[in-house]
């Protein structure tokens, strides 16, 4: 049995003996056939799984979580080592360096007031070493495999930072509203939706940020609450005999709007009791 070749504790040096084995003649077919490319969708799943982990606040799967993504990480390094290229150690070795570059006032003599400016200087040291020196090249620099609300959303950021943006939310308001209008337009008169679409969506994302929300943590509620609210709406139509697909999109909407004001009530009543505990 496995077990009884190798016992833990194991650390970071076995790990990379395990996957130069899987990878090796005497290894695992599967993983001696992957790429960069083939599993390039397996790190952005178990990244996300480790925002799942996160956002249940459960530490055994975040510890399971992290390791998919360390196996992710050494997976890669491999395959570059055996092609000729980089190693983990270059990995680790770049991980510092930037590390100890874009922190001058832990190894250096710099100085900040507070973890704002800290950002600040990261981001000013980051554009520096990158040759960056436009606010384009900033903005070209952001991955475009990233979901589409966190790349808008960083977009506007590097915008901002040459001083191009409103000087508060009403304006962002205002090119929202004028942004729906396009796109009505747009639907009516046969013309680019998708395009006033994408305007739209973005306009969205720069309420958001003047509002100081996470637009991709604000849809992905969204999304939560829709499912849960269809399930009301399901649960009480089979509940009564009948499926949805035999119900009018009006009576749906009844049993919709049932469950949003069962919600309320919920909400309210979970105020009322944590108030009497706080007095």
């Amino acid at each position: 049995m496995v077990d009884s070749v190798y016992r833990p504790p194991y650390d970071f040096s076995k790990l990379l003996s395990i996957m130069a084995l899987l990878r090796s003649e005497r290894g695992c077919p599967w993983d001696r056939e992957q790429t960069h490319a083939s599993i390039r969708q397996n790190l952005l799943e178990e990244a996300y799984e480790v925002c799942e982990a996160i956002d249940l606040d459960d530490k055994a799967l975040l510890c399971e979580e992290l390791g998919d993504v360390l196996l992710q990480v050494v997976f890669h390094a491999r395959m570059e080592e055996e092609a000729g290229g980089f190693s983990i150690d270059a990995v680790i070795d770049g991980l510092c360096r930037k590390l100890v570059l874009r922190h001058p006032h832990v190894f250096g003599s710099d100085r900040v007031e507070d973890s704002d400016e800290v950002l600040t200087r990261w981001e000013e040291i980051k554009q520096h070493s990158k040759g960056r020196t436009t606010g384009h090249e900033a903005m070209r620099a952001v991955a475009r495999s990233l979901p589409a609300l966190m790349r808008a959303e960083k977009i506007q950021k590097k915008a901002r930072k040459t001083g191009f943006d409103w000087p508060d939310v009403e304006g962002a308001w205002d090119k929202l509203l004028e942004e729906c209008s396009e796109l009505r337009a747009a639907v009516e008169e046969r013309g680019n939706v998708e395009e006033e679409l994408g305007d739209l969506l973005f306009a969205a994302v720069n309420v958001a940020r003047f509002l100081h929300i996470d637009p991709e943590r604000a849809l992905e509620r969204a999304c939560d609450k829709f499912t849960d609210r269809f399930g009301y709406v399901e649960s009480r139509a089979l509940s009564s005999g009948r499926r949805l697909e035999e119900m009018t999109l009006a009576e749906m909407d009844t049993l919709w709007d049932e469950g949003k004001r069962l919600e309320r009530e919920e909400k309210t009543s979970s105020t009322d009791l944590s108030l009497h505990k706080d007095a």
